[in-house]
């Protein structure tokens, strides 16, 4: 897609940054098979990773040599890799043959041009391209997480409208840890010491791993990533990552990509990246905060605001699709055990739907900003979301808080956290798989089968970690009960 026009209103990230052109590189990315071939020419790329992102994030597919990826570019992979819990297992879940085939057939992947990016960290000259899943008809497989943000996509164009997104993405720096029985702990900077205090927005903290952000921007400029700042989070060893507004698929498209790139980054330095959502016990967990706007494609208008420049019902009703469909997607925003750790209250960690001016402690903020950047800030989802899901569930609610002109609650002006009858998300992943997709509307909108998959998945996900006995119980509950 194109990027947005100058009279568009886009989010952007905390920094303030409106009016940036579009991204360097955009244009020249291919857009056709023909001109994918010739940029792997140009290249001489001699080798293919082949990608797909499953229910998790994870990044699925084969390697192939350039010359088999020219002649056959019809890659298959069986359609169970998309349903695979995060531990690689089949979900047990007597109703998954109704929504996915128990043959296990194979999916016909189709290569998305525009995705291709070199592989700045390997030896010979490699490329990596998503992949579309497709069932043998040509159809696209619905449950794929890449096809369900297209299909929300879809609805917003069938209306004449454009999201614009900026996602921002928190994560921490750790020790390499080879035991999962032992905690993590922050990496060694420079210095040579670790962190023992939280350092929130310290420069020098940041300069501490210089090294390894010096890569880490020298991969993202080399993938076309529009990587934006980079900041010092609350949490010891907890960075954020900014990236520039655009079109949701491609944003999803990076975010997908940084996550590769980062963990990478970070092996090569000695080091673990994770976006886990509370990796460290006492630490402030870690977000992907997602900003977000809509636009009028025939008039480049931003549909939050109204000609005198005052919010407008579009805008109310977006915020109270969120509020009404939220608990309703909690699992994909929150889509782990972990992940209910970080929003336990505190450390700007919003556990509630209100909304608010310029306000951390609520899950819908809006910034201060003028008519033409006015957007609002989903402060909800968690870093180890799947950044298709995560988008497509986000955009859902809202879509459907303005195609049903559903009306936003007052706004929040106080602190959320001390106020008793604030509306509460979801507190683990049980009560989350149990609500979502509720609502007909939104399960119709995201997709039955998508649902009823993701939720067989994050049952057999949670099934398995009520199997472990953690070292907690053993300690306080061996001779104590």
């Amino acid at each position: 897609m194109q990027a947005p026009t100058p009279q568009a209103a886009p989010p952007a990230p905390e920094n303030e940054r409106h009016d940036e052109q579009p991204p360097r590189g955009a244009d020249s990315l291919p857009r056709s098979f023909n001109e994918l071939e010739a940029w792997l020419n140009q290249r001489r790329v001699t080798e293919i990773e082949c990608l797909v992102p499953d229910l998790t994030g994870v990044a699925r597919g084969k390697i192939l040599p350039r010359s088999k990826f020219t002649v056959d570019r019809g890659m298959r992979l069986p359609e169970s890799i998309i349903g695979l819990t995060v531990t690689g297992n089949w979900p047990d879940d007597e109703k998954l043959p109704e929504l996915i085939s128990d043959t296990d057939r194979d999916m016909h992947l189709v290569p998305d041009p525009s995705t291709v990016r070199p592989v700045p960290w390997a030896a010979d000259p490699t490329a990596q391209v998503i992949h579309d899943c497709h069932f043998r008809d040509g159809s696209e497989v619905d449950y794929a997480p890449r096809t369900v943000l297209k299909n929300v996509l879809r609805l917003y164009a069938q209306r004449g409208w454009e999201p614009v997104v900026a996602p921002e993405i928190e994560f921490y720096l750790v020790a390499k840890n080879t035991d999962p029985d032992q905690p993590l702990r922050p990496p060694l900077g420079r210095s040579g010491r670790a962190e023992t205090s939280r350092q929130h927005y310290s420069i020098d903290a940041v300069n501490e791993f210089d090294p390894l952000f010096e890569d880490i921007y020298d991969y993202c400029d080399a993938m076309d990533l529009d990587v934006d700042t980079l900041i010092h989070e609350i949490g010891a060893g907890q960075m954020e990552i900014n990236f520039l507004h655009g079109n949701a698929l491609e944003l999803a498209d990076k975010v997908f990509f940084f996550k590769r790139t980062l963990r990478e980054a970070a092996l090569r330095h000695n080091m673990f990246a994770t976006f886990m959502a509370k990796p460290m016990a006492g630490q402030p967990g870690s977000a992907m905060h997602l900003h977000q706007s809509v636009i009028d494609l025939a008039t480049g208008r931003n549909l939050f605001s109204q000609a005198d420049g005052s919010a407008s019902p579009e805008f109310m009703h977006y915020i109270g699709g969120l509020q009404k469909y939220l608990p309703h997607v909690m699992a994909l925003f929150a889509p782990y055990v972990n992940s209910y750790r970080r929003l336990s209250g505190g450390d700007a960690a919003p556990t509630n739907v209100e909304w608010g001016t310029d306000n951390r402690t609520v899950g819908i903020r809006v910034p201060a900003a003028d008519a033409r950047n006015r957007r609002l800030e989903n402060r909800v989802i968690g870093a180890d979301a799947n950044p298709y899901v995560a988008l497509a569930a986000s955009l859902a609610c809202g879509y459907l808080g303005m195609l049903g002109q559903i009306e936003a609650l007052p706004e929040m002006k106080t602190n959320a956290c001390e106020q008793p009858n604030a509306i509460e998300l979801p507190q683990s992943l049980s009560e989350a798989v149990r609500l979502l997709g509720g609502p007909p509307e939104l399960e119709q909108v995201l997709g039955r089968r998508f649902c009823g998959i993701y939720k067989a998945v994050k049952t057999s996900e949670y099934s398995e970690f009520m199997t472990v006995i953690s070292s907690w119980e053993r300690e306080h509950l061996l001779q104590h009960v």
